[in-house]
C-alpha cells in the first residue's frame, strides 16, 4: 500500500509539473497577480520615463525628413531620393522588427534590458555624426539606430501596460506623444544648427546626442516592471490563432505603407513648391507637433468610445488626407495641411498599439504580443518610403505618391473595421 501511495503521489507531482509548465505557454491570467493600479506616482513615473524614451528614439527617427533634405544637397547629393529614403525606412523597419526581441526580453528578464540599449542608442547617434559615405549612414543611422530604438521602446511600452488597464489608452497616448514632442524639438534644433550656424553636420548631431543622454538616464531609473518574469517560450505562436490579432497586424501593415509619406517627403515637396528650405524643414516639426494631439486625444477617447473605433478612424482619415497631399501648394495651405496630416497619422501608431492590447490575455506576455504584432507589420516600412521615392523620380510629380500612400492607409482602415467582426460586440459595438 505504501509503495502504491508513493507511486500515486509521484504521478500526481508529475501531472502538476506538466500543468504548471503548460500554464506558462497558454494565454491564461494568473489570478494571484494584483490588477494594474491604473495610476499613482510609480505608474505615472513609468509612463513619463517611457515618454522620454520615445522622445529620444522616435523623435530622432521622425526627423529623417530634415536629414533627407540635407543629405540630398550635401553628403549624398549624387544619390537618388529613393536610395536615400532606404536609410530611414531601414531604421523604421529595424526598430519595430527588433521589438520581436525587445518585447520578449522584457517579459523574461525585466526592464534592465533598457539600460544597455540606451547606451547603444547614444552610440548610434554619435556614429552618425561621423558618417560621410552612403554605406556608413546605412550602417549607423539605418541598422544600428533602428536596432537600439527597438530594444528601448518595446520594453518601455510593455512596462506601461503592466501598470494600466482602463486608462491604457491615455497612458500609451502619453508615452507615444513623447515621440511627437521629440519630433518637434529635434527637427527645429537640427535645421537651425545645420542651416544657420557654423557648427557643421558632425557637431550638430553630437549636440542632439548630448541632450538625449539625461532623458535616457531618467528613463533607465524610472521604467520598472511590475510583474514577475515569464518563463515560457520566447515567442507565442498561439497568438496567431486569434483572428482579431492577425487582422490588426494586417491593418497596421497597410497603414505603415502609407503613413510615412508626409514624414519623409514633406520638406522636399515644400521646397519643390518654392518654400525656403529652413521653413520647409519646420513643416516636419509642425507635423510632429500636431501628431502629439493626434496621439494623446485619441488615446483618451479610445478608453471611452472603443480602441478599435479610434484606430479605424485614424486609418480612414489618414488615407483621405494623404491622398490630398499634392493639392497643398501655397505656403499657408502647406502649413495647415501639415497640421491636419500630423493629427490624423498620429492616431495610427498609438491607436494600433492600444488596439493590440485587446489581444493581451495575461500582462506577463504583453511585451511579446506587442513586439510580435508591431514587428511583423513593420515590414511595410521597407515598402512605403522607397516606393514613394521611385514614384516621384519616375513621374516627376508627387501626385502618384500621395494617391498610392493614401489608398494604402484606407485599405488598412477597412481591414481594422473587419477586425471588429471578430469581437463579441460586433461591427457596430463599442470596441
Amino acid at each position: 500500500m505504501s509503495g502504491m501511495s508513493q507511486g500515486a503521489l509521484h504521478q500526481k507531482q508529475e501531472l502538476n509539473s506538466e500543468a504548471a509548465s503548460s500554464s506558462d505557454i497558454t494565454p491564461t491570467d494568473d489570478n494571484t497577480i494584483a490588477p494594474p493600479p491604473d495610476g499613482g506616482m510609480k505608474a505615472w513615473l513609468v509612463a513619463s520615463g517611457a515618454a522620454c524614451i520615445f522622445f529620444s528614439a522616435l523623435g530622432f527617427a521622425n526627423s529623417f525628413g530634415v536629414f533627407m533634405e540635407y543629405y540630398l544637397s550635401h553628403q549624398l547629393r549624387n544619390q537618388s531620393a529613393d536610395k536615400v529614403a532606404w536609410i530611414g525606412s531601414v531604421a523604421v523597419f529595424m526598430q519595430f522588427a527588433t521589438g520581436m526581441i525587445g518585447g520578449p526580453l522584457f517579459d523574461r528578464y525585466g526592464a534592465w534590458v533598457i539600460r544597455p540599449s540606451a547606451v547603444l542608442l547614444v552610440f548610434a547617434i554619435m556614429m552618425t555624426s561621423l558618417c560621410k559615405e552612403y554605406w556608413q549612414f546605412m550602417l549607423s543611422q539605418g541598422i544600428l539606430l533602428g536596432v537600439s530604438m527597438g530594444l528601448v521602446q518595446f520594453p518601455a511600452m510593455a512596462a506601461v501596460t503592466q501598470y494600466f488597464d482602463r486608462k491604457s489608452g491615455a497612458a500609451l497616448g502619453l508615452v507615444i506623444s513623447g515621440s511627437s514632442i521629440g519630433g518637434v524639438v529635434i527637427p527645429i534644433a537640427l535645421s537651425k544648427m545645420l542651416n544657420s550656424t557654423n557648427l557643421g553636420f558632425g557637431w550638430s548631431i553630437r549636440i542632439i546626442g548630448f541632450v538625449l543622454i539625461p532623458l535616457l538616464a531618467f528613463s533607465c531609473i524610472t521604467v520598472r516592471s511590475r510583474l514577475p518574469p515569464r518563463k515560457s517560450a520566447f515567442l507565442l505562436p498561439y497568438a496567431f490563432k486569434d483572428p482579431k490579432y492577425c487582422l490588426l497586424i494586417a491593418a497596421m501593415f497597410f497603414m505603415f505603407i502609407g503613413m510615412f509619406a508626409p514624414l519623409f517627403y514633406m520638406p522636399i515637396y515644400a521646397v519643390e513648391r518654392g518654400m525656403d528650405p529652413t521653413l520647409a524643414s519646420y513643416l516636419l516639426a509642425i507635423i510632429n507637433g500636431a501628431s502629439t494631439f493626434g496621439r494623446v486625444v485619441p488615446g483618451i477617447l479610445a478608453d471611452r468610445f472603443g480602441r478599435l473605433n479610434v484606430f479605424i478612424f485614424g486609418g480612414l482619415a489618414s488615407g483621405i488626407v494623404v491622398c490630398c497631399m499634392n493639392l497643398a501648394k501655397s505656403t499657408a495651405v502647406l502649413i495647415v495641411y501639415s497640421i491636419i496630416v500630423g493629427f490624423t497619422t498620429g492616431t495610427i501608431i498609438s491607436g494600433g498599439s492600444t488596439a493590440l492590447t485587446l489581444c493581451i490575455t495575461t500582462r506577463q506576455n504583453s511585451g511579446t504580443l506587442l513586439g510580435m504584432g508591431l514587428g511583423l507589420s513593420s515590414l511595410a516600412s521597407l515598402i512605403g518610403p522607397p516606393v514613394n521615392g521611385a514614384l516621384v523620380q519616375h513621374y516627376g510629380s508627387f501626385s502618384q505618391m500621395s494617391i498610392f500612400s493614401g489608398v494604402m492607409c484606407l485599405a488598412g482602415g477597412f481591414i481594422a473595421f473587419a477586425a471588429k467582426s471578430t469581437t463579441p460586440q460586433g461591427i457596430f459595438g463599442q470596441t
